[in-house]
């Protein structure tokens, strides 16, 4: 969950009430765990770096001295505390050369200026594109089920095409598409593979910050570095040979140039009646260099074994990686530290494990997993939830923990998305034990269901949730709630600026990591198995399996 927020001052504030048999969870060793990870030593904590090194061995140090057993890989008939994850490993290699030719008029593409391409993750060792015809399509979305096709059948090998950020819904409120909360065709992740299976040369997204729901130095700074993916026999399946965003305002004057009117196009995009549409007269060329390579990077996982069924797993997870080194921010930092996203979840499932381990023995094993990866598309829970070291089948849960709050205490919590399980309503009742109630996603137009690690484990069926901490805060309420959210997105998510701060109070965290352990431990002694909700999309994986849960 990408929307927390910065502290910017240390003030008393009324506690909320806490249940008897609340966990105690420790803020100075919070404190101590986020200075660590987020401290510039760890470079940022990329994967495939010196940074990636230490944060692993930090981890599985930490696993051990709070008296968990390592859950990862099998060697010789005992576990490590790690498992692999074979990743394919991407650098652009010197300059990005990128134009635009319109009539007689040469716009340049400057990287990370007027467009973030990203390094081609395609297995080759170059891009050129020259002169390549470049073409309007709309959102980019192809979903025969709701009879809608911004292609329309148009040959797109060649082409370069510009899509729109998000759902045709987004502006409007209302359609085929749900209305304001994204769906998987909203998401940039979607458009790249569709433009891959659709055969075109490149695909641009232009980037606006409402529907994209950050900024450009986001996109800049997410975009323009290292690229990681699963390691793909087909990559070119998944990828076309260029991908990248593309600056509003420089779109806008492409299309102009070519005699056409962005808005109006924009506004047809939202009718299923709508078709591409070529900027005539208008060509873009590229060229870059790429270093492709296979590396190995590592998942973490600490466990304890459960009494009665350990067989049966509930799983804590959250990345322990962020962007490690990148572009300068106007201070000239390079080292993307990443102390709300995400040393705060990596933190806090330390702290949980130390509760975990010294307590009685769960009936069922609580499994305690650090991935890899997410900053570059939850690669390591992809892999984890694709080469489970513990049965899918028989895992009763997943909670995540991704960029927790430090601002201090909130009378509410979320959650990413508007999913309908079980687990939800596990946390709702034990929130409403402590004095909290739940808010709804406040912006599922965002699309954070997807951007987090519970969705690799949701889509294979799994029970999975991602906490959200609460903007309704006991100190100022729901408006400073957001305003110091919104200051977070734009002034350090993602950027160098997202760092440890002396003013922050981790009392509020501590109560959001009682919840989340609570809600966690409970299942682990339980024999329940959580569901989805009758018309979730999720539903019916769960149900293919259980036979294996008896």
């Amino acid at each position: 969950m990408k929307r927390l927020l910065l502290a910017t001052a240390l003030f008393a504030a009324p506690m909320l009430a806490y249940a008897s048999d609340a966990p105690k969870i420790d803020p100075a060793k919070l404190a101590a765990h986020i200075k660590t990870l987020s401290s510039d030593a760890f470079e940022g904590r990329g994967p495939a770096t010196a940074g990636e090194t230490k944060t692993v061995a930090y981890i599985s140090e930490q696993m051990k001295a709070v008296g968990l057993e390592p859950g990862g890989d099998l060697k010789d008939g005992k576990r490590l505390w790690t498992q692999d994850v074979p990743l394919s490993k991407f650098d652009i290699d010197g300059p990005v050369m990128a134009h635009v030719m319109v009539g007689a008029d040469h716009i340049m593409l400057n990287q990370g200026e007027q467009v973030a391409i990203r390094a081609a993750m395609t297995n080759v060792n170059a891009v050129s594109i020259k002169d390549a015809p470049i073409v309007f399509a709309g959102y980019g979305v192809k979903a025969p089920e709701r009879n809608w096709d911004d292609f329309k059948g148009m040959d797109l090998k060649g082409k370069v095409v510009v899509v729109l950020i998000n759902d045709p819904d987004f502006e409007t409120g209302s359609g085929d598409f749900g209305g304001k909360a994204m769906t998987y065709y909203g998401r940039w992740t979607y458009k790249f593979e569709e433009a891959a299976r659709q055969g075109a040369a490149g695909l641009l997204i232009v980037h606006e910050t409402a529907p994209a729901s950050y900024g450009w130095a986001t996109v800049k700074n997410s975009n323009t570095n290292t690229m990681f993916d699963i390691v793909r026999k087909d990559p070119a399946k998944s990828h076309p040979p260029m991908e990248g965003w593309i600056q509003r305002d420089v779109a806008v004057d492409l299309f102009k140039k070519a005699g056409l009117d962005f808005d109006a196009l924009k506004k047809a995009a939202q009718s299923r009646d709508f078709k591409p549409v070529e900027l005539k007269g208008a060509t873009f060329s590229a060229d870059y260099k790429v270093k492709y390579e296979v590396i190995v990077s590592k998942n973490v996982v600490g466990k304890v074994t459960g009494a009665k069924r350990p067989d049966e797993t509930v799983i804590f997870s959250g990345h322990w990686d962020h962007l490690g080194v990148g572009l300068p921010d106007a201070k000239g930092d390079k080292i993307y530290n990443g102390a709300v996203d995400n040393a705060t979840g990596i933190a806090a499932m330390l702290e949980m494990g130390r509760i975990a381990a010294s307590g009685p023995k769960p009936d069922r094993s609580m499994v305690f997993l650090a991935v890899t990866a997410e900053e570059k598309g939850l690669l390591g829970s992809e892999y984890y939830a694709a080469n489970p070291l513990y049965p899918l089948a028989k895992t009763a849960g997943v909670i995540n923990t991704d960029a927790l709050d430090p601002t201090g205490p909130a009378k509410d919590f979320t959650i990413s998305g508007n999913a309908k399980l079980d687990l939800l309503d596990d946390l709702i009742a034990k929130g409403k034990a402590v004095g909290r109630t739940y808010t709804p996603d406040p912006a599922t137009e965002a699309g954070y269901f997807y951007r987090s690690d519970h969705f690799p484990f949701a889509k294979r069926g799994v029970p999975a949730i991602s906490f959200g901490s609460g903007e309704d805060l006991v100190e100022g309420g729901v408006a400073a709630g957001k305003a110091a959210s919104d200051a977070y997105r734009i002034n350090a998510y993602h950027q160098p600026a997202d760092e440890w701060n002396d003013s922050w109070r981790l009392d509020g965290m501590s109560a959001d990591i009682a919840l989340v352990y609570s809600v966690g431990r409970d299942l682990a002694g339980s024999t329940r198995w959580p569901d989805w909700g009758a018309d979730s999309e999720f539903k019916a994986a769960r149900d293919a399996s259980k036979a294996e849960r008896k």
